[in-house]
């Protein structure tokens, strides 16, 4: 919840910028140079911290058709195969994203005035790998297959105290 509490809030800077930028531009007549340059930055915390939130939410990569032709033994080793390579690929996030915050030295020049150190991007990167990585260790529940609402609905029907019986 934090996590995509943080996005909408990246979201609204992004669209409170732009705003700024183009109320500036109704009332004076002249562009702000720097509106455009300073919303950009904060589109890659969206993306990393998105795919955190999907893949919390089980809306990851999952091969749900393929999962209902298979039988369930394959089913579950596939499911212990993704979170091994999710695993892997959040590890190699933190690992190379914190070498790459680390080593980053460069400004991004918004405006005359307005600098912003390179770390602020880079940091989403290992800081993303970090929660996915949390996301697995408390990951238990990804491996559970989903339920449809077909499923749901057709569950609750089925059930002794469904419709017509209650």
């Amino acid at each position: 919840m934090v996590v995509l509490m943080a996005c909408v809030a990246c979201v609204l800077a992004m669209l409170s910028i732009s705003f700024v930028g183009f109320f500036y531009m109704l009332v004076t007549g002249d562009a702000l140079s720097w509106t455009y340059s300073l919303a950009r930055l904060f589109i890659p915390w969206i993306g990393m911290l998105s795919i955190t939130v999907a893949f919390h939410d089980g809306e990851h990569v999952a091969m749900n058709l393929l999962a209902r032709v298979l039988p369930a033994a394959m089913v579950t080793m596939l499911r212990y195969a993704s979170l091994a390579a999710v695993a892997v690929f959040a590890g190699l996030l933190l690992w190379f994203g914190w070498q790459f915050f680390a080593s980053t030295t460069q400004f991004y020049m918004v405006s005359d005035q307005i600098q912003i150190h390179g770390r602020w991007v880079a940091a989403c990167v290992p800081f993303s790998g970090a929660i996915l990585l949390v996301h697995l260790v408390n990951g238990t529940a990804i491996l559970e297959p989903p339920v449809t609402d077909l499923e749901e609905t057709v569950s609750e029907d089925m059930s002794p105290s469904g419709p017509g019986l209650g």
